[in-house]
Order: C-alpha cells, then sequence, then structure tokens
C-alpha cells in the first residue's frame, strides 16, 4: 500500500494505492472516444409486454440527469416517467437502457438530440431502477503516459488489480469538477435545508469557469437571488431552479431542494454514504491491515449471495476462502439501520457518525424528505477485475468489466497514481 499526495482524493477518503509501483501517469478522456461504457443488462425485466418502453440510450458527453430532462422535455412528460438502471460517466461514449412510462416507439422516433440516439427495444411491464443491471464493460485509453518502463508498470499494476484494489467511491461520485455532493447530503442528514442550498448553489471550486466561481461566490456572501438569477447561465437550470423557487418563496429552502430531480436529490445523501465509506476503508490501512486479512467481527458477502462474518475459529479457513475469491470482506454504510460496531471497520464507521453528528434517525428522517430508502448496505471492500491490457507508443488501453456500483475511474487511478483531475 502506498499513500495519495493529492489533496482532493484525501479529501474524499481515497488516501491509498494497493500497488507499490509507481504509477504511468497520463490523462483520461482526451476524445470521448476514450471512455467507452456499454451497461450489461439483466434478462429483461417484468416481462415482454406492459406500459413501460425499454430504450437503449446511447450519448456523448451527456450528463445522465440532464439527458433524462432534455428527452422529458421533447417527449413532453415528466422526468419522473423515465427510468434506468445506472448513472454513467459525463465525460464519455456510454449506452445504457431506460424504460419510458407510457411512450411508444413513434414518439421516440421523433426525438431528435444532438449526441443522443435512443432505440426502443421492447415492453416491460416495470419501470427500471437502479441496480437493475449485471454490470458494466469498460474500453478506456490512458494517454500521454510516461514511457519509462511503461510496459513492466502496467502488466505490474495489472497483477495487483486483478488481486484486488481498495474499492474507492470515484471521484465523480462527489462531482468531478465540483465534489460537493456528499457535502449537501450532509446538511440534508442534519436537516438544514439552507446551508444545503447554499453549499450546492455557492460553492465553488477551482475547475470551474472563472466567472461561475465569481458568480457562486457572490451569491455565497450575499444572498442575493436576483442578482444570482440574473448572472447565473442557463445551462445552469438545477441552481436556477431552486433560486427560481427561493425567489417567489423566500426561506423555503426545502422547497428549493425539492425543485431538483428525485433521483438527484436522494444522491446526495448516498453519496455521503460513500463518502464514510471511503474514510471507513481508508482507517483500516491506517490501522496496518489489509484488504484480504480478516479481522474479527467482519462482515462476510460470498458470491452465492451467503453472508457471515469472521471468528476466532474461521478465519483460517475465511483466509483460504478470500484468495480463491469466494468471498470478500464488506464494509457497512450506514443508514436508518444502526452500525454494529462488533468489528475494527463497525467502530471506525460509528467514530465517522459521531465525528459528523449523524444517527440513524437522521437517515429516516432524509428517507422520508427524498422519499429514498437509505437503510444501509454491505459494499466489498476490494475491487478486482481481468483486464485486457493493449499498447500504442505511450497509450494503453484496458477493457474489462466490472459489478454495479464500481468504479472503473478506481480502477484507472491504480494504474495512473496521477493528479484526480486527470481523470475528469
Amino acid at each position: 500500500m502506498r499513500l495519495s499526495t493529492y489533496p482532493l482524493e484525501l479529501l474524499l477518503g481515497m488516501k491509498y494505492y494497493a500497488s507499490d509501483t509507481d504509477g504511468i501517469g497520463g490523462k483520461l478522456r482526451l476524445v470521448p472516444e476514450d471512455f467507452v461504457v456499454e451497461e450489461i443488462p439483466l434478462e429483461r425485466k417484468g416481462g415482454t409486454t406492459g406500459p413501460y418502453l425499454i430504450c437503449s440510450l446511447t450519448k456523448t458527453n451527456w450528463e445522465l440527469q440532464h439527458a433524462i430532462k432534455e428527452i422529458a422535455k421533447r417527449l413532453g412528460i415528466s422526468h419522473r416517467r423515465i427510468g434506468w438502471a445506472g448513472t454513467k460517466d459525463r465525460n464519455a461514449i456510454t449506452r445504457q437502457w431506460i424504460s419510458l412510462y407510457n411512450i411508444t416507439a413513434e414518439q421516440v422516433a421523433k426525438i431528435h438530440l444532438k449526441d443522443i440516439i435512443l432505440e426502443p427495444l421492447g415492453q416491460a411491464n416495470e419501470a427500471l431502477s437502479l441496480g437493475d443491471l449485471l454490470g458494466n464493460r469498460f474500453d478506456i485509453v490512458i494517454r500521454d503516459t510516461e514511457p519509462a518502463d511503461l510496459e513492466p508498470r502496467v502488466h505490474a499494476i495489472n497483477n495487483t488489480v486483478c488481486q484486488g484494489i481498495p474499492n474507492y467511491f470515484g471521484l465523480q461520485r462527489f462531482g468531478a469538477t465540483r465534489p460537493v455532493t456528499h457535502l449537501v447530503g450532509e446538511w440534508i442528514l442534519r436537516g438544514n435545508f439552507e446551508q444545503a442550498v447554499i453549499t450546492y448553489v455557492g460553492e465553488a471550486f477551482s475547475g470551474e469557469p472563472e466567472n461561475v466561481r465569481a458568480i457562486r461566490t457572490a451569491f455565497s456572501k450575499t444572498r442575493d437571488i436576483q442578482a444570482a438569477l440574473s448572472d447565473l447561465p442557463p445551462q445552469m437550470s438545477y441552481e436556477r431552479a431552486m433560486l427560481h423557487y427561493l425567489y417567489t418563496h423566500p426561506t423555503d429552502y426545502a422547497g428549493a431542494l425539492l425543485e431538483l430531480p428525485p433521483k438527484l436529490l436522494s444522491m446526495f445523501v448516498s453519496a455521503f454514504q460513500s463518502y464514510l465509506f471511503n474514510c471507513a476503508l481508508s482507517q483500516r490501512f491506517d490501522d496496518g491491515h489489509t484488504l484480504t486479512e480478516p479481522l474479527i467481527g467482519d462482515h462476510l458477502l460470498f458470491a452465492n449471495g451467503r453472508t457471515d462474518s469472521v471468528t476466532g475459529n474461521n478465519s483460517h479457513a475465511v483466509s483460504l476462502h478470500i484468495r480463491r475469491g469466494r468471498c470478500s470482506i464488506a464494509l457497512f454504510m450506514p443508514g436508518k439501520e444502526p452500525v454494529e460496531a462488533k468489528s475494527e471497520g463497525g467502530y471506525a464507521m460509528a467514530a465517522l457518525l459521531t465525528k459528523h453528528d449523524i444517527t440513524p434517525e437522521d437517515f429516516a428522517r432524509a428517507s422520508a424528505f427524498v422519499h429514498t430508502k437509505f437503510d444501509g448496505a454491505y459494499r466489498p471492500i476490494a475491487l478486482k477485475t481481468d483486464i485486457d491490457v493493449s499498447f500504442n507508443d505511450n497509450d494503453v488501453r484496458l477493457k474489462f468489466s466490472l459489478p454495479p456500483g464500481h468504479y472503473a475511474t478506481t480502477v484507472c487511478r491504480e494504474f495512473m497514481q496521477a493528479d484526480p483531475v486527470r481523470m475528469i
């Protein structure tokens, strides 16, 4: 294990690399074709008949929420009638499945949006929802890498990835150029909706254009809604929607948040859960432990769906199962269910919740506000995958698949070990 030296990664709890080999540097997403994602769908959900039209959505350089909003606008429907199985990267070419309620293939054929292709696939009697997929296939090119001993370094890191790297939530989980998603989520959990709005609209980051940073900073200081509405670019539609609401409903910050799409609103809280997971996982390494060393009380997830816990009696057998890929150690991401402090990971998570003054009751209130379940869940601490590697001069191409909720940028991060802004 080796420590990251990048403040942004440390801020988001992504403190360690698994490989002791020097990274290859480089840059992601110089062109959209450098980052191609294809969803691996489940067998057709909900049969082959019903009110939901299942479509393939291929988009280039579109953020999913904005793409859904534009599709809904062209169809003349609420965005709430559109479902999807997984969010995808913005700066990429992505192909995924979406469901449209009570929409015909003929209506879809009339949609013409730049860099978006919608292809009807059939009907279903259930909408798609987050997690309704087997995983994702990735075809990624890292360009302009450091050439010295490139191939040996890539192969050494690849061996590490095959054995397992920290299963961190990637930078885009928190906002690629502006990582505030988890901060907004924390304020929602605290019930401070005013600060949640101020953070979303007014928190400025260096990756944004200078004029946008100035507008955010001015609003944060003055709370002048009219001036911000006058200055904010039209494409900043979410910020403008909240401010328009506040202009006519002063001080109703909860109502302003509810102007956002429900799934975006829920992502704020789940991003804070992701932040806690990253921090607790890094704490495990701070304490000198590894990804494969079972500790008493650790929760185990088996490939066949079975769960178990590590005890003094089974720890040796568990070590064998982990090495053979039969099970993985998992950390609990907290929610309405209390954290069971029966292991070092549980103690670390409980300490984080205490530090941030967040309780299960806060998750319950946020759940009612956002209309999304935040029950808590276990997540494997290790990410591992087989990668097909190829070279073209100093460019490195990686082809691999990952389960739902695992981040390709976490894999790329292990290879690059570069400033995270080079992965945006």
